[in-house]
């Protein structure tokens, strides 16, 4: 089986898997990182949402082959101590209900404000689509990425 030197959440991790293993499974599975979510496999919710050099990407369509490289960070990696300007908005808005897609909507929002750091309500909303939350609590994740914003200026 083909060995990946990948850095993810800013160490360097050797995995054994097959080229085609979607990122996702080897995160999870290998090495331990379970905030990143399964949840479609199809790459259409963004569960699974990952940052790649900088970039939202959906952990599921990424081949483990093709993430040598790359700098990953999941939402474990995002803040030591859960005190990213976004994670602390999703506190204090009270952002989640069931849970399941939070973290694919954090790592939406930070890499979203990094590149733009005083979005409109519009910019938000089409920054935030896509990301599917079977609880719908798209006002209250706007809402927190307002706060995030506002935080982060």
């Amino acid at each position: 089986m083909p060995t990946f030197n990948l850095k993810i959440n800013n160490q360097t991790h050797t995995v054994e898997a097959d080229m085609d293993t979607p990122l996702l499974w080897v995160l999870r599975d290998q090495l331990d990182l379970p905030g990143t979510k399964y949840s479609c496999g199809i790459g259409q919710c963004g569960a699974c949402n990952i940052h790649v050099d900088g970039n939202v990407m959906r952990s599921c369509l990424l081949q483990v082959s093709q993430a040598e490289g790359m700098n990953i960070t999941t939402i474990e990696g995002l803040s030591k101590h859960g005190d990213h300007p976004v994670q602390e908005a999703w506190k204090a808005i009270d952002v989640p209900q069931c849970g399941y897609c939070q973290a694919g909507q954090i790592m939406t929002a930070a890499a979203f404000l990094e590149k733009n750091p005083n979005p409109t309500e519009v910019e938000i909303r089409n920054a935030m689509n896509g990301n599917i939350c079977r609880c719908a609590s798209y006002n209250s994740i706007e809402e927190a990425v307002k706060v995030a914003a506002e935080k982060m200026s």
